[in-house]
């Protein structure tokens, strides 16, 4: 189960792949349901906040008319940055299933751990490495394509 949900999440990665953003995908399920869907748009917005995760929290919260999303569980291609792991805390998140972990600036597991090693008065459930190299490769490809362009200086980057 947890694979289909991570794929939802990678098909929103693949948007934010074609806008040229970094290709994060989130989603959000509630009772097998999918409540939430986003991807990043912090390039296209030109805020620092628009991170997939944190924009999935707000349709959800949005969907349930409640910030407390306790019975909810987000699956993330790429492992949370700080301000997405608080915001799994702040939003009561019941679990995170994590497609890859960010050796630069994850925040639950990889660089710090905020999910696990502080005492918050609310503890997010942590699964790591689902569909890994699958969510590792559209990142991988997107970079490899981002120093194409920088290199040719070219602005084409998806036919």
């Amino acid at each position: 189960m947890e694979e289909k949900y991570m794929q939802e999440a990678l098909k929103e990665a693949k948007k934010a792949y074609k806008k040229l953003e970094i290709p994060v995908g989130a989603i959000i399920v509630k009772n097998g349901e999918i409540i939430a869907r986003a991807h990043n748009i912090k390039e296209e917005k030109k805020d620092t906040t628009k991170h997939a995760e944190i924009i999935a929290i707000q349709r959800a919260s949005k969907k349930l008319d409640s910030w407390r999303l306790t019975d909810c569980e987000m699956y993330v291609t790429l492992e949370p940055c700080a301000m997405c792991a608080g915001a799994l805390i702040q939003s009561r998140i019941k679990k995170v299933y994590i497609g890859v972990m960010d050796n630069k600036t994850g925040a639950c597991g990889s660089v710090l751990n905020l999910l696990e090693d502080y005492k918050f008065n609310h503890i997010v459930e942590v699964e790591k490495n689902i569909c890994t190299r699958e969510c590792e490769k559209i990142l991988k490809d997107f970079f490899k394509e981002l120093r194409k362009i920088k290199k040719n200086n070219s602005k084409n980057f998806i036919d």
